[in-house]
């Protein structure tokens, strides 16, 4: 039996999925888009009794990202985070940190991780996928052993993410679900940044970019 095991919380005022990635016999542990709220975070390891060794985000945007600082004081915890996305890290007028009276944030990664890159952590192997569109750094990590993908803010349940933030691009938002993802086994586990968990699977079926068609030279329409 695997030893991976994962709890979601919810947090934010906009409702970011927090994913708690640990290994049931080492107690290590993994955050995934640690989202706004580091004592909650941090109250739940406690619990579960587990030692968060590494913070993995799949993009830069204040939601994400808000807590990461208090996890790492709590911590040693190296940040991974998509070659592409350091800039909007750094800066809080780009990851919208700051704003409607929020602190800014500002998150230098650890570790700026480039396309097909693996990394082994708390005993699994995290493949780093590029998935420009949402913003122009948005990564998702696949574990294949484990069937999970998280998906960030590029694929959701039914839909897919914004693009009309900084540095979000439509056309390469659906080239990168298209491309990157729904060609990922049909029985992958989607763990998205917002709502509910999905399947490549359904994806494929029910997903509104699998009625995208290329426009005419050669451009694409929109969705």
């Amino acid at each position: 039996m695997s030893s991976f095991r994962m709890e979601t919380y919810v947090l934010g005022d906009v409702s970011t999925n927090c994913y708690l990635v640990y290994n049931h016999e080492t107690r290590e542990a993994v955050v995934v888009d640690p989202a706004d709220n580091g004592a909650y975070v941090l109250n739940k390891c406690r619990e579960l009794e587990v030692k968060p060794v590494a913070i993995v985000l799949t993009h830069g945007h204040f939601d994400h990202i808000m807590a990461v600082e208090d996890i790492c004081r709590a911590f040693s915890c190296q940040i991974y985070a998509g070659k592409e996305e350091e800039l909007l890290l750094k800066e809080p007028s780009m990851n919208l940190s700051g704003i409607m009276g929020r602190e800014k944030a500002v998150v230098c990664p650890d570790v700026l991780a480039g396309d097909g890159d693996v990394f082994s952590l708390i005993g699994f192997e995290w493949k780093v996928l590029k998935t420009p569109g949402h913003t122009a750094g948005s990564v998702c990590y696949y574990l294949s052993a484990e069937q999970a993908l998280f998906s960030g803010d590029t694929l959701f349940a039914g839909s897919l993410g914004r693009t009309d933030l900084p540095t979000g691009d439509g056309k390469a938002i659906v080239s990168s679900i298209r491309e990157k993802l729904l060609t990922l086994p049909e029985d992958t586990k989607v763990f998205p940044g917002h709502g509910e968990a999905t399947t490549i699977g359904r994806e494929r079926r029910y997903n509104p970019v699998r009625m995208y068609r290329g426009g005419k030279s050669g451009q694409e329409d929109e969705l």
